[in-house]
């Protein structure tokens, strides 16, 4: 199995849900290199679009993602990545990032 890359120009989006409850805590991406860094250290790794640079999830604030599992979906071009999560997902201090219910 081999995850599509060139098909969204060197990124594919990641899901990412927590491995006990199966909640989802975000979305990010990841390309190539980081999806590598991934596997290797079983820390999630991400691109990040606005900075242009790899990620670490937690390496500033603490909140590091511990992998689990990594699933690719059929087309091979969308990863799940089940984590431990270490303390809040989202940047606001929120365990999800999906914290907020749509109203019209």
């Amino acid at each position: 199995m081999q995850i599509d890359f060139k098909k969204g120009n060197g990124l594919v989006p990641v899901i990412v849900q927590e491995v006990d409850t199966n909640e989802v805590l975000m979305l990010a991406y990841m390309n190539e290199e980081s999806f590598n860094r991934t596997v290797e250290t079983k820390l999630a790794t991400y691109w990040s679009r606005s900075r242009n640079e790899l990620w670490i999830k937690g390496a500033t604030s603490g909140h590091y993602q511990h992998v689990k599992d990594i699933l690719i979906d059929c087309d091979e071009d969308t990863i799940l990545i089940k984590v431990e999560q270490e303390g809040a997902a989202c940047h606001t201090g929120h365990h999800s990032c999906f914290y907020r219910q749509y109203e019209k």
